[in-house]
Parts: C-alpha cells; structure tokens; sequence
C-alpha cells in the first residue's frame, strides 16, 4: 500500500508533515510505505534533522506548491508541478492508493473531482467528519464544508454515502442514519430539511431514524449524521473547540481529548473514485501521524470501491 502525503501544504508545511510521516513510519503495517510529495531538496534538508530517511518513506519531487489563499481551480491549471497537482496525477494513475494533503482544501476538493472525478451517480461528493461519541467510537458527518448549500436530493443522498461509508469504514451492519434538525419531529426544521425528511425515510436502503438536534452530536444516537456543509461546519469546529476550551480551563478528560483535531487528523472525501483525505491547515505532527494511521484503514476498508457498487 502506497500513502501519498503532499510535504509542503499546511501552515507548518514541510517540517510537521516529515516529523508526522516519521512518527506514522514506526507505527504503519509492513505492507505500507509513505509516499512524500514536494520539493527534493528542501524535504532532504528537513530529514537531516532526523538522520536517515526510514525505508519506508520515499520522495517523489514537486517544484510548484499551490499556496492557502490560491484560486484552487486556477492554481491547479497554472500549476501542473505543484505538490498537490501530482499527488492527484499519481492517485488517477493508480501509483498510489490514498493522497493525503493539509494545504489548500479547495484545490484538494476539485483536484480529487478534476483527476479520479465523482462516482457514476453521485451528485456531490461530500467531506466526511469523524464526531467521537460518548460511548466510543465515532459517528460520520456529511457533509462538513464542501457544499454549503444543498437541495434535498444531495442531502438524502449523503445518507445513502454515508451509511455505506460506515458500514464498511467501522464494521456495521445497519447503520443509523440522522437528519441534524432544530427539534424531532418530521414537520420541524427549514423547507429544504422538511423535504429531506421524507427523501430518507422512504429509501429502504438505509436505516433511517429521524431528526437529531444539536444536543444530541456527541450522544451515540446515530451513527451517520446528515447536513449542509455550511451547518456541519459550524457542528464539526464548535465540537473541536471543546479541546481547546478544556486546555485552557485546566481540564482534562478522556472524551473531550477525543474532539481535538489531532485525534483523527483528516477527513475523506466520499463520492469520488479514490481515496483523498484532506486535513487541518494547521496541522501539527502528530495531526500527520494520525491522519496516515486512518489513511492506512481507509485504503484497506475499500468504501469508495463499495459505493461505486452499490450506486451502480
């Protein structure tokens, strides 16, 4: 298995990412090897600070790199050589399994569109948030920034994507599936949540339970959670708020650990035909190692190649 790790995007790029990718170095399979995308020479003077590069760690070269405040969709078309731009290249051409990056997520969002491009049938690919619940384990929200807006059809479909990404991700059989509304019962909410409601509960492909309300996020009460990426945004950092808040309180408690970014350290992209995993712009070391520790589950759960079967 092959993990592509764009080296120079991120607010602490390249030197967090290598320090990650060495820490996920000791801890991956053996069938495993981190692939490094950026420029050569600058990722070789960083691993001189950790002595020799691990054998499993290869470098693949990168002249260009597409900066946080880019046009994506410009900067990917200008930049051909840059770090993200090849990462994509070596995904659509199967020379890796996964591509992983902490810079730019729009040029990472319409990179992974523009190279291994949407599953047959699929409206909008959605980016997956992991929300750790209080009785362990996480549920999965979609869509947590990609499309802020959403007609009902994208929203019920998330819900198909999403219990198909649980099912195979953590192992269930019968995933439930939530509508994030502002009360339970199936008249509340906007129009566009009062036309979902009824898209859900009519497909008997997933295991529909009605509305949650934001109370209800953290409380092991579903285990795909559906939204507009503009409301699940504001859900996902509010709950990652949590662990700084905590910190600066002096508290220290083992769910609210939990919240921290770093504890997953990336999100998929789900609807694509590929494995893509877009992380914090400021992502620490160990926000890196994490992120290739769930990068390595994610190639081995074969979703996305799940999904396309069954929408197809």
């Amino acid at each position: 298995m092959k993990i592509a790790v764009d080296a120079m995007g991120g607010d602490l790029a390249p030197q967090a990412i290598i320090e990650g990718a060495i820490q996920a170095a000791t801890e991956l399979p053996s069938d495993a090897k981190i692939i490094l995308i950026g420029n050569e020479n600058i990722i070789k003077d960083v691993f001189k600070g950790y002595g020799d590069v691990p054998s499993c760690i290869d470098i693949v070269h990168a002249e260009d790199v597409i900066k946080m405040g880019e046009h994506p969709t410009k900067a990917l078309s200008q930049k051909p050589n840059s770090s993200i731009a090849i990462g994509f290249k070596l995904l659509k051409e199967k020379e890796v399994d996964i591509f992983c990056g902490a810079g730019n997520t729009g040029a990472m969002h319409v990179g992974a569109l523009f190279s291994i491009k949407a599953i047959e049938g699929v409206l909008r690919p959605a980016i997956a948030g992991f929300v750790p619940q209080l009785g362990g384990g996480h549920a999965i929200m979609m869509d947590i920034g990609a499309n802020a807006d959403c007609k009902p059809e994208v929203l019920a479909q998330f819900g198909e994507l999403g219990s198909l990404f649980a099912q195979y991700t953590f192992q269930l059989s019968k995933p439930r599936v939530a509508l994030m509304n502002i009360g339970e019962e199936e008249q509340k909410g906007s129009l566009t949540a009062q036309a979902t409601y009824p898209l859900l509960e009519q497909n008997k492909k997933i295991n529909f339970i009605g509305n949650i309300e934001g109370k209800d996020l953290f409380t092991n009460k579903a285990d795909v959670i559906v939204t507009d990426g503009f409301t699940g945004n504001i859900l996902f950092k509010m709950g990652e708020s949590l662990y700084e808040i905590a910190k600066k309180r002096g508290i220290k408690d083992d769910f609210i650990d939990q919240t921290n970014y770093e504890a997953i350290g990336g999100s998929p992209i789900v609807g694509v035909n590929g494995n893509v995993m877009i992380a914090h712009g400021v992502s620490t070391p160990l926000a890196i190692q994490n992120m290739i520790g769930w990068a390595y589950k994610q190639v081995k759960s074969k979703a996305f190649l799940h999904i396309a079967q069954a929408l197809n």
